[in-house]
């Protein structure tokens, strides 16, 4: 299953928009996992949706250059 974050939006009236993120299950001294949700989450509300993320990532390799692949991927595939 690897690790499982919870990312989401956070709204204000008079200030822009944050973003949590938080480690539900897994690995919680990982912070290219946190970025990596971040990113995507980003990417979603850019789009319009509102909706919350739950990713789960299991991966053997947290380079940065596999992190921003997988944002890639997810991002031209649009797969929300």
């Amino acid at each position: 299953m690897g690790t499982i974050l919870h990312a989401r939006k956070d709204e204000g009236v008079l200030t822009q928009p944050t973003f949590d993120v938080s480690v539900i299950f897994g690995k919680r001294d990982e912070p290219m996992l946190v970025a990596c949700a971040r990113q995507l989450i980003e990417h979603i509300s850019v789009s319009g949706a509102a909706r919350p993320l739950v990713l789960s990532l299991g991966l053997k390799d947290h380079s940065a250059e596999t992190l921003k692949g997988i944002v890639t991927a997810v991002v031209e595939n649009r797969l929300w």
